[in-house]
């Protein structure tokens, strides 16, 4: 699907061409312009493409969209977006289906493109609400409601009680947690809400739930569904006969999102039928993945043919990861001779419970923690540092209640303790770790804790003190044709590095490399580099980058150490050392004007 262009006007034909530069656009006019498609008239071209179109823009009049389109709508499900811009491209207004058919989205897009300002009418967005109705879609959750959709939304946009039931979580959940409204109360049971204090329960679950009150539910996928079955089974009836079965035990097909089973029954019609009609992910799993589950109703005959004692069971808590079923294994036949079994469990991260995220605090700045990160602490219940390598500014994120501690004085035994404390509680806790935590971070063992004990965890990354060390060196740590590796490493210290990775064979290369943890050994750290990089090479030591007492000293290879050793630098320092460090000289072929690549042709050398 693409966007059609109606230039109504000499001066749409600039704006048309920067919106061009930006996205796939086809350009139309009733007037003979160079480059654009004329058309006869234009109330019968719209007519009859209306519909071929994801999104129409015209430039000119809103009057003559208006009037334009009217006798082709026919509702906001089914209507492509369509967006007005005068004819000065000062104004972008979203005309009709501003959420559903994106063109709210578009007027914006479209109004940083230009320059302009969109003029969004819609009440949620002005007042900065969940627009309700694009939400599942969203999140790639499906949508059901008890009552009118447009009644549901105006109750919300109009500011009236609502109830909101989060049974599950994930990221989208904890975005509802942190953006929900003043008049919208948070639940994670339903028994827990007090239905007469609302007139509305938005309801994000897998589970049916009796309700006295008009309800909005969304469906996120988390249901994983085993299956079993004869071979060559008729897949006729099954899935009205599963989807009736979940509804008697409360729960939703529209959450299912794997259908999984072994590899003997990978090529049955009925697993591809149930995951295309459920818009399910298929996962086949080979019975030795799956000797290790222990199983409700394990069976030596489904063993003697299968290889695991129960094909439905197995599947799917190996698929959610998870030890407990929400439906056991079932015994159905539809049609005679066509017997199957299912069993369904619950995604095991979407279970509300104790949660760890693993957080990379970025260099120092409290600014340059990712977006993710600052959301990650402002939800923490315990806050867990690395005191030593971590400014205290960036626990200044936390809510009120939360515990800050930090690590600095603990062992890991310590630490975990700390952490399981707070995850048993069901609580969220962040382990927070500075630049990317995956580099010298030391989570490995951590998360063989976590691993160990079936702890649930995630990891954020965050911005490396190296790429902290190029912004604020004013270097690209890569030079076309000279250098085009980075290397990061540390010297060798009490720790001792593989044979393979001394530093003085990594200098063999001559890349860039990024020096960690090695300012006390810096004499031991030049030996090493000097014995394949000429004495000259550029170096930059670099103290606390993004801290607010942030100290970079720039020099030649051959000073490296009486820089370090004059400035007494220890701790957080990074060394940086190649030609990389300040130059500027180089061409790269991506923006050369005679280099074709997928968004430009280039234009030939002369001779």
């Amino acid at each position: 699907m693409k966007t059609a262009i109606i230039i109504l006007s000499d001066r749409g034909e600039e704006i048309a061409r920067k919106i061009g530069s930006e996205m796939e656009v086809e350009v139309f006019s009733v007037q003979e312009r160079k480059g654009v498609v004329r058309v006869e008239v234009l109330g019968e071209f719209v007519g009859e493409n209306f519909s071929r179109y994801s999104a129409w823009i015209f430039i000119g009049a809103l009057g003559i969209a208006v009037r334009t389109i009217a006798p082709y709508l026919r509702s906001k499900y089914m209507d492509p977006a369509v967006v007005s811009i005068d004819s000065t491209g000062h104004y972008v207004i979203p005309v009709v289906s501003g959420h559903v058919g994106g063109a709210n989205d578009l007027a914006c897009r479209l109004a940083r493109c230009l320059g302009a300002e969109a003029v969004v009418t819609t009440q949620s967005d002005k007042a900065g609400l969940w627009a309700l109705d694009v939400w599942g879609e969203k999140w790639g959750w499906k949508t059901e409601h008890i009552g009118p959709m447009n009644q549901l939304i105006a109750s919300f946009v109009n500011g009236r009680p609502t109830a909101l039931l989060l049974d599950i979580q994930d990221d989208a959940t904890a975005e509802m947690e942190r953006t929900a409204p003043a008049h919208v109360d948070i639940y994670y049971r339903q028994e827990a809400i007090p239905e007469e204090k609302y007139e509305l329960i938005i309801a994000v679950t897998p589970f049916i739930y009796e309700f006295n009150k008009p309800v909005l539910y969304y469906r996120p996928k988390v249901l994983h569904l085993g299956i079993g079955c004869r071979k060559n089974c008729d897949p006729v009836g099954v899935k009205e006969y599963i989807e009736g079965d979940l509804k008697r035990h409360c729960l939703s097909a529209a959450a299912i999102r794997v259908v999984a089973t072994i590899g003997l029954k990978k090529e049955e019609r009925l697993l591809h039928d149930l995951a295309e009609e459920w818009g399910a992910e298929i996962r086949i799993y080979l019975p030795e993945q799956l000797q290790d589950i222990e199983l409700p109703h394990p069976s030596e005959k489904v063993y003697e043919v299968t290889g695991v004692y129960g094909v439905a069971e197995s599947v799917a808590l190996k698929s959610a990861a998870n030890t407990d079923l929400l439906i056991e294994k079932q015994r159905a036949c539809v049609t005679e001779g066509n017997q199957f079994t299912y069993a369904v469990a619950l995604d095991k991260v979407a279970e509300r419970g104790g949660f760890i995220e693993i957080v990379g605090a970025g260099p120092g700045d409290p600014e340059l923690i990712s977006v993710r990160g600052k959301q990650m602490l402002e939800r923490a219940d315990l806050i867990l540092y690395a005191g030593s390598l971590v400014p205290v500014e960036l626990t200044y994120y936390a809510k009120a209640g939360a515990t800050v501690r930090s690590s600095a004085s603990l062992t890991l035994e310590e630490q975990f303790a700390l952490m399981k404390e707070f995850y048993d509680k069901g609580l969220f806790v962040v382990r927070l770790h500075t630049g990317d935590p995956c580099i010298y971070g030391a989570i490995q063992e951590q998360m063989a804790f976590f691993d160990r004990y079936g702890m649930r965890y995630h990891i954020t990354p965050g911005i490396s003190s190296f790429l902290a060390a190029a912004a604020a060196l004013h270097s690209q740590f890569t030079i076309p044709e000279k250098t085009q590796t980075i290397i990061l490493t540390r010297g060798e210290g009490r720790t001792p590095m593989p044979e393979k990775e001394k530093l003085h064979l990594l200098a063999r290369s001559q890349s860039t490399m990024c020096i960690f943890l090695s300012a006390s050994i810096a004499e031991e750290v030049q030996s090493e580099l000097m014995q394949h990089y000429p004495p000259e090479t550029p170096v930059a030591v670099c103290y606390h980058l993004t801290w607010k007492d942030e100290k970079i000293f720039r020099g030649k290879l051959e000073d490296l150490a009486a820089i370090i050793k004059e400035k007494q630098l220890t701790l957080t320092t990074l060394i940086v050392v190649g030609e990389a460090v300040g130059n500027r000289s180089g061409l790269s072929k991506l923006y050369s004007g005679h280099f074709t690549h997928l968004f430009r042709k280039g234009k030939e050398e002369s001779c």
